[in-house]
Protein backbone atom coordinates (compact mmCIF):
# COMPACT_ATOMS: atom_id res chain seq x y z
CA UNK A 1 0.00 0.00 0.00
CA UNK A 2 1.47 3.34 -1.05
CA UNK A 3 0.15 6.40 0.73
CA UNK A 4 0.22 10.14 0.04
CA UNK A 5 -1.20 12.01 3.04
CA UNK A 6 -2.64 15.21 1.53
CA UNK A 7 -3.08 17.05 4.85
CA UNK A 8 -0.87 16.45 7.88
CA UNK A 9 0.87 18.91 10.22
CA UNK A 10 4.30 17.38 10.71
CA UNK A 11 5.59 20.46 12.55
CA UNK A 12 3.57 19.06 15.46
CA UNK A 13 4.93 15.52 15.14
CA UNK A 14 8.10 13.75 16.24
CA UNK A 15 10.71 11.98 14.17
CA UNK A 16 9.29 8.73 15.54
CA UNK A 17 6.11 9.57 13.64
CA UNK A 18 8.05 9.96 10.40
CA UNK A 19 9.60 6.55 11.00
CA UNK A 20 6.22 4.93 11.70
CA UNK A 21 4.64 6.56 8.67
CA UNK A 22 7.40 5.37 6.35
CA UNK A 23 7.02 1.82 7.68
CA UNK A 24 3.26 1.99 6.99
CA UNK A 25 3.76 3.03 3.36
CA UNK A 26 3.59 6.83 3.53
CA UNK A 27 6.05 8.12 0.95
CA UNK A 28 4.62 11.59 0.26
CA UNK A 29 2.68 14.24 2.14
CA UNK A 30 1.45 17.82 2.06
CA UNK A 31 1.71 19.96 5.18
CA UNK A 32 -0.74 22.89 5.15
CA UNK A 33 0.06 26.08 7.04
CA UNK A 34 -2.27 26.26 10.03
CA UNK A 35 -2.91 27.66 13.51
CA UNK A 36 -0.19 26.43 15.88
CA UNK A 37 -2.36 26.67 19.02
CA UNK A 38 -0.51 29.62 20.52
CA UNK A 39 -1.67 32.89 18.93
CA UNK A 40 0.93 34.64 16.80
CA UNK A 41 1.37 38.34 17.36
CA UNK A 42 3.69 39.47 14.54
CA UNK A 43 4.17 38.85 10.84
CA UNK A 44 7.68 37.63 11.57
CA UNK A 45 6.36 34.66 13.50
CA UNK A 46 4.49 33.60 10.36
CA UNK A 47 7.47 33.98 8.06
CA UNK A 48 9.68 31.98 10.41
CA UNK A 49 7.05 29.24 10.34
CA UNK A 50 6.75 29.36 6.54
CA UNK A 51 10.53 29.14 6.25
CA UNK A 52 10.46 25.95 8.34
CA UNK A 53 7.75 24.48 6.10
CA UNK A 54 9.83 24.95 2.97
CA UNK A 55 13.21 24.17 4.53
CA UNK A 56 13.47 22.20 7.75
CA UNK A 57 10.46 19.90 7.38
CA UNK A 58 11.37 18.68 3.86
CA UNK A 59 14.82 17.84 5.21
CA UNK A 60 13.37 16.03 8.22
CA UNK A 61 10.99 14.03 6.02
CA UNK A 62 13.72 13.13 3.55
CA UNK A 63 15.59 11.25 6.26
CA UNK A 64 12.76 8.69 6.13
CA UNK A 65 12.27 8.63 2.38
CA UNK A 66 9.15 10.81 2.48
CA UNK A 67 8.59 13.58 -0.08
CA UNK A 68 7.38 16.68 1.79
CA UNK A 69 5.40 19.50 0.19
CA UNK A 70 3.39 22.28 1.79
CA UNK A 71 0.66 24.85 1.32
CA UNK A 72 1.01 28.46 2.46
CA UNK A 73 -1.67 30.86 3.73
CA UNK A 74 -3.07 32.96 6.53
CA UNK A 75 -5.31 30.45 8.30
CA UNK A 76 -8.98 31.30 8.96
CA UNK A 77 -8.72 31.54 12.75
CA UNK A 78 -5.89 34.06 12.72
CA UNK A 79 -7.51 36.01 9.90
CA UNK A 80 -9.58 37.57 12.68
CA UNK A 81 -6.52 39.06 14.39
CA UNK A 82 -5.49 42.46 12.95
CA UNK A 83 -1.90 41.76 14.01
CA UNK A 84 -1.78 38.84 11.59
CA UNK A 85 -3.54 40.15 8.49
CA UNK A 86 -0.43 41.95 7.22
CA UNK A 87 1.05 38.55 6.42
CA UNK A 88 -1.13 38.53 3.29
CA UNK A 89 1.41 40.88 1.70
CA UNK A 90 4.17 38.33 2.36
CA UNK A 91 2.41 35.37 0.74
CA UNK A 92 3.33 35.95 -2.94
CA UNK A 93 7.04 35.36 -2.36
CA UNK A 94 6.27 32.05 -0.65
CA UNK A 95 3.73 30.98 -3.25
CA UNK A 96 6.55 31.12 -5.81
CA UNK A 97 8.60 28.46 -3.96
CA UNK A 98 9.15 25.09 -5.60
CA UNK A 99 7.60 22.79 -3.00
CA UNK A 100 4.54 24.98 -2.30
CA UNK A 101 1.74 23.12 -4.07
CA UNK A 102 -1.36 25.10 -3.02
CA UNK A 103 -2.73 28.08 -1.15
CA UNK A 104 -4.05 26.86 2.19
CA UNK A 105 -5.47 26.38 4.66
CA UNK A 106 -7.95 29.11 3.81
CA UNK A 107 -11.68 29.32 4.39
CA UNK A 108 -13.72 29.59 7.57
CA UNK A 109 -13.41 29.12 11.30
CA UNK A 110 -16.22 31.30 12.70
CA UNK A 111 -17.51 32.74 9.39
CA UNK A 112 -16.76 36.36 10.25
CA UNK A 113 -16.43 39.30 7.84
CA UNK A 114 -12.66 39.25 8.40
CA UNK A 115 -12.58 35.61 7.33
CA UNK A 116 -14.65 36.47 4.24
CA UNK A 117 -12.04 39.05 3.21
CA UNK A 118 -9.03 36.81 3.81
CA UNK A 119 -10.69 33.89 2.04
CA UNK A 120 -11.50 35.92 -1.09
CA UNK A 121 -8.05 37.56 -1.15
CA UNK A 122 -6.26 34.23 -0.97
CA UNK A 123 -8.42 32.60 -3.62
CA UNK A 124 -7.39 35.51 -5.83
CA UNK A 125 -3.76 34.68 -5.07
CA UNK A 126 -4.39 31.06 -6.03
CA UNK A 127 -5.79 32.20 -9.38
CA UNK A 128 -2.90 34.61 -9.91
CA UNK A 129 -0.27 31.97 -9.13
CA UNK A 130 -2.13 29.15 -10.92
CA UNK A 131 -2.16 27.05 -7.76
CA UNK A 132 -4.79 24.81 -6.20
CA UNK A 133 -6.55 25.97 -3.03
CA UNK A 134 -7.10 23.97 0.16
CA UNK A 135 -10.24 25.17 1.97
CA UNK A 136 -10.84 24.56 5.66
CA UNK A 137 -14.54 24.09 6.38
CA UNK A 138 -15.53 25.15 9.92
CA UNK A 139 -15.91 22.67 12.75
CA UNK A 140 -19.15 24.38 13.84
CA UNK A 141 -22.15 24.96 11.56
CA UNK A 142 -20.43 22.73 9.04
CA UNK A 143 -23.25 22.59 6.49
CA UNK A 144 -23.62 26.37 6.44
CA UNK A 145 -19.84 26.67 6.24
CA UNK A 146 -19.68 24.36 3.24
CA UNK A 147 -22.40 26.32 1.47
CA UNK A 148 -20.73 29.66 2.16
CA UNK A 149 -17.37 28.25 1.05
CA UNK A 150 -18.84 27.09 -2.25
CA UNK A 151 -20.32 30.54 -2.76
CA UNK A 152 -16.96 32.26 -2.26
CA UNK A 153 -15.25 29.74 -4.56
CA UNK A 154 -17.81 30.44 -7.28
CA UNK A 155 -17.43 34.21 -6.91
CA UNK A 156 -13.64 33.97 -7.16
CA UNK A 157 -13.68 32.52 -10.66
CA UNK A 158 -11.21 29.77 -9.75
CA UNK A 159 -11.65 26.45 -11.55
CA UNK A 160 -13.50 24.30 -8.97
CA UNK A 161 -11.26 21.39 -9.96
CA UNK A 162 -8.44 23.39 -8.39
CA UNK A 163 -10.21 23.48 -5.01
CA UNK A 164 -10.50 20.95 -2.18
CA UNK A 165 -13.09 21.51 0.53
CA UNK A 166 -11.59 19.71 3.49
CA UNK A 167 -12.87 18.32 6.81
CA UNK A 168 -16.10 17.15 5.18
CA UNK A 169 -18.46 14.55 6.61
CA UNK A 170 -21.69 12.71 5.81
CA UNK A 171 -23.74 15.91 6.15
CA UNK A 172 -21.67 18.02 3.76
CA UNK A 173 -20.82 15.55 0.98
CA UNK A 174 -24.21 15.88 -0.78
CA UNK A 175 -23.72 19.67 -0.78
CA UNK A 176 -20.26 19.53 -2.35
CA UNK A 177 -20.29 16.51 -4.65
CA UNK A 178 -21.92 18.27 -7.59
CA UNK A 179 -19.78 21.40 -7.36
CA UNK A 180 -16.74 20.17 -9.28
CA UNK A 181 -14.55 20.68 -6.19
CA UNK A 182 -12.49 17.94 -4.62
CA UNK A 183 -13.64 16.55 -1.27
CA UNK A 184 -11.27 16.11 1.67
CA UNK A 185 -11.91 13.96 4.75
CA UNK A 186 -9.87 14.00 7.94
CA UNK A 187 -9.63 10.66 9.73
CA UNK A 188 -9.12 11.99 13.21
CA UNK A 189 -10.06 10.52 16.60
CA UNK A 190 -13.19 11.71 18.43
CA UNK A 191 -13.86 14.97 16.56
CA UNK A 192 -13.85 14.11 12.84
CA UNK A 193 -14.14 10.95 10.69
CA UNK A 194 -13.34 7.30 11.44
CA UNK A 195 -12.07 4.73 8.92
CA UNK A 196 -15.40 2.89 8.92
CA UNK A 197 -17.39 6.08 8.35
CA UNK A 198 -15.04 6.94 5.49
CA UNK A 199 -15.59 3.53 3.92
CA UNK A 200 -19.35 4.10 4.04
CA UNK A 201 -18.96 7.45 2.26
CA UNK A 202 -16.78 5.89 -0.44
CA UNK A 203 -19.29 3.09 -0.91
CA UNK A 204 -22.17 5.56 -1.30
CA UNK A 205 -20.52 8.35 -3.29
CA UNK A 206 -17.65 6.66 -5.14
CA UNK A 207 -13.93 7.34 -5.37
CA UNK A 208 -13.83 10.31 -7.74
CA UNK A 209 -12.23 13.47 -6.31
CA UNK A 210 -12.01 11.93 -2.85
CA UNK A 211 -9.00 12.78 -0.64
CA UNK A 212 -8.36 11.00 2.67
CA UNK A 213 -6.00 12.58 5.19
CA UNK A 214 -4.98 12.19 8.82
CA UNK A 215 -4.81 15.95 9.60
CA UNK A 216 -2.51 14.87 12.43
CA UNK A 217 -1.44 17.84 14.54
CA UNK A 218 -0.82 18.86 18.16
CA UNK A 219 -4.19 17.49 19.27
CA UNK A 220 -5.22 13.89 19.83
CA UNK A 221 -4.50 12.48 16.40
CA UNK A 222 -2.85 9.57 14.59
CA UNK A 223 -0.65 9.90 11.47
CA UNK A 224 -1.35 6.25 10.56
CA UNK A 225 -5.10 6.64 10.10
CA UNK A 226 -4.68 6.88 6.34
CA UNK A 227 -3.23 3.36 6.44
CA UNK A 228 -6.04 2.22 8.74
CA UNK A 229 -8.56 3.59 6.23
CA UNK A 230 -6.92 1.64 3.43
CA UNK A 231 -7.13 -1.52 5.53
CA UNK A 232 -10.80 -0.82 6.26
CA UNK A 233 -11.45 -0.38 2.53
CA UNK A 234 -9.88 -3.75 1.77
CA UNK A 235 -11.86 -5.43 4.55
CA UNK A 236 -15.06 -3.94 3.08
CA UNK A 237 -14.37 -5.42 -0.36
CA UNK A 238 -12.65 -2.56 -2.15
CA UNK A 239 -9.80 -3.64 -4.42
CA UNK A 240 -6.10 -2.85 -4.10
CA UNK A 241 -6.53 -0.55 -7.09
CA UNK A 242 -9.38 1.30 -5.33
CA UNK A 243 -7.17 1.86 -2.29
CA UNK A 244 -4.31 3.05 -4.48
CA UNK A 245 -6.59 5.50 -6.21
CA UNK A 246 -7.86 7.05 -2.98
CA UNK A 247 -4.61 7.03 -1.01
CA UNK A 248 -2.17 7.79 -3.82
CA UNK A 249 -3.44 8.66 -7.27
CA UNK A 250 -6.13 11.13 -6.16
CA UNK A 251 -3.80 13.35 -4.08
CA UNK A 252 -1.14 13.17 -6.79
CA UNK A 253 -3.73 14.29 -9.32
CA UNK A 254 -5.02 17.17 -7.22
CA UNK A 255 -1.69 18.60 -6.11
CA UNK A 256 -0.05 17.69 -9.42
CA UNK A 257 -2.00 20.56 -10.92
CA UNK A 258 0.53 22.85 -9.27
CA UNK A 259 3.28 21.47 -11.50
CA UNK A 260 5.51 21.24 -8.44
CA UNK A 261 5.17 17.72 -7.05
CA UNK A 262 8.60 16.16 -6.66
CA UNK A 263 7.83 12.43 -6.52
CA UNK A 264 9.81 11.31 -9.54
CA UNK A 265 8.43 12.16 -12.95
CA UNK A 266 7.36 8.60 -13.74
CA UNK A 267 5.02 8.43 -10.73
CA UNK A 268 3.33 11.73 -11.51
CA UNK A 269 3.04 11.08 -15.24
CA UNK A 270 1.67 7.57 -14.72
CA UNK A 271 -0.97 8.86 -12.34
CA UNK A 272 -2.15 11.57 -14.72
CA UNK A 273 -2.16 9.12 -17.64
CA UNK A 274 -4.26 6.64 -15.67
CA UNK A 275 -6.90 9.01 -14.29
CA UNK A 276 -9.74 10.51 -16.29
CA UNK A 277 -9.96 13.88 -14.50
CA UNK A 278 -7.22 16.34 -15.39
CA UNK A 279 -7.03 19.96 -14.26
CA UNK A 280 -10.71 19.97 -13.32
CA UNK A 281 -11.96 18.60 -16.66
CA UNK A 282 -13.88 15.39 -17.22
Amino acid sequence: MRIFDPHIHMTSRTTDDYERMAAAGVTALVEPAFWLGQPRTTVGSFTDYFDALIGWEPFRASQYGIAHHCTIALNPKEANDPRCVEVLAELPRYLAKDRVVAVGEIGYDSMTPAEDEAFAAQLALAVEHELPALVHTPHRDKLLGARRSLGVVKESGIDPGFVTLDHLNEVTVPEVIGSGCWMGFSIYPDTKMTPDRMVSILREFGLERMLVNSAADWGKSDPLLTARTGEAMLAAGFSDDDVDRVLWRNPVEFYGQSGRLDLGSSDVEATFAGNSILRGGS
